[in-house]
């Protein structure tokens, strides 16, 4: 099961942060993925429409943090993704749209 949380805004809408594996096996070892959606159903949903089918979110133990609420609300997508921050490093990696993460390499 996969680490994550929800944030409720004022409008009712919802932020989900997971921590996913990475489903390209040249990607990064992890990646942290934020949707935001009209409610968490809605949310996982828009996840498995794009392939990654076994999402679930079961409790809050890594909700969104105030920062990245704000680069998933000014995305026009309101899906990105980044590699799971390492706390080592003060290295900060900037997000990325959701179709960087699921691209097929061209044959």
């Amino acid at each position: 099961m996969a680490a994550g949380g929800f944030c409720k805004l004022p409008n009712g809408t919802v932020v989900v942060a997971l921590n996913l594996p990475s489903p390209a096996a040249d990607a990064p070892a992890g990646v942290r993925v934020l949707v935001h959606a009209q409610n968490r159903a809605r949310a996982l949903t828009r996840l498995r429409n794009l392939g990654l089918r076994a999402i679930y979110l079961r409790g809050n133990t890594a909700p969104p943090t105030p920062d990245e609420i704000t680069a998933v609300l000014h995305h026009p997508d309101g899906l990105i993704w980044r590699t799971t921050p390492d706390p080592t490093v003060l290295t900060v990696e900037l997000w990325h749209p959701i179709k960087a993460l699921l691209r097929r390499p061209a044959a």
